[in-house]
């Protein structure tokens, strides 16, 4: 088995935005040489190069689904590229001008002309991560605001179908695009928000981030895999990778979870990729069965925080 030395040093012969990432989650140095690196390397430029010829992705803001405009910005703001690129800045300014829907969020999507929540917690995502102005983010922060579920988080199917208990799909992304929006100093609703953040947070550890609240059985199974990109699908390690992001407290509840992630790990130290999502895609970053940087490295980073102790162990 690898020590941990070794899993970092196989982790910087990765793409670029991986040997970022490594250096700044891992060995606590923020190298802005290599992050302005992303945006003329490897994966961070293939996706800047895949745009059509009017500067966008794929057909439509949300067509086709992975290889859309909403979903490669929100590939391109995972990478951690740099959110000061100028085009990108243009892009989301007009989305948020151009798609916005008659209750203030983005694209209505389909025939039920009501925008969906989990749409709209991953634009707040992406948009807030490339600094866009508070002004334009407003109407979608007051969009999700009222669709927050009495069980604290929040479903796509609130305003359209009538779902009465909350989504981890929808919460998680909720929770992503309002940590964006307050780690970028926005100040809009900020108390309620982060009231809102709290309650989400609650939601997730109350479930113990897989687990019914009634039966402790397994929600769903796909809960467990280690998908990368997680698309607007819910797994355990968004979750946590989430949680070690957001700097929130270790909590007894979410030791289920890391027990699951450990189990996962391979003779040689790491973690596999497993079957991307149907559909589309700009390019393969990593193939399915074999080890993958991306969740090699966002399982170490959520031990280094919560299992400090492992992690160092594994050095």
């Amino acid at each position: 088995m690898m020590k941990n030395t070794d899993i970092i040093s196989w982790l910087l012969e990765g793409d670029i935005s991986i040997q970022y990432q490594t250096h700044r989650d891992l060995l606590g140095n923020d190298d802005i040489t290599l992050k302005k690196r992303i945006t003329t390397e490897g994966w961070g430029k293939q996706f800047l190069n895949a745009r059509n010829e009017k500067g966008y992705w794929g057909q439509d803001y949300y067509q086709p689904k992975w290889i859309s405009t909403h979903y490669t910005l929100l590939d391109l703001k995972n990478l951690a590229i740099d959110p000061y690129l100028e085009d990108i800045k243009k892009i989301i300014t007009k989305v948020l001008i151009n798609e916005k829907g008659p209750d203030g969020g983005i694209l209505p999507i389909g025939t039920v002309k009501k925008c969906d929540v989990c749409v709209n917690g991953m634009a707040l995502n992406f948009s807030s991560y490339f600094l866009a102005k508070e002004e334009s983010l407003r109407a979608v922060v007051d969009f999700i605001l009222t669709e927050k579920m009495a069980d604290g988080g929040f479903n796509c199917q609130s305003n359209r179908k009538g779902a009465k208990h909350s989504s981890m799909h929808t919460t998680i992304s909720v929770l992503e695009g309002f940590n964006e929006f307050l780690k970028n100093g926005n100040t809009y609703r900020v108390q309620e928000i982060k009231n809102v953040m709290n309650s989400s947070i609650e939601f997730l550890l109350i479930h113990q981030l897989f687990k019914s609240d009634k039966t402790g059985d397994v929600i769903n199974p796909n809960f467990l895999k280690l998908y990368y990109p997680a698309r607007w699908y819910y797994d355990i390690l968004r979750a946590l990778d989430f949680f070690q992001y957001a700097g929130i407290t270790y909590d007894f509840r979410i030791d289920p979870a890391i027990d699951v992630l450990i189990s996962k790990r391979t003779k040689e130290g790491l973690w596999k990729a497993v079957s991307i999502h149907p559909g589309k895609v700009h390019f393969e970053m990593e193939k399915a069965g074999q080890p993958s940087k991306w969740n090699t490295l966002r399982v170490l980073r959520v031990l280094k925080k919560y299992k400090p102790e492992y992690y160092n162990s594994m050095i």
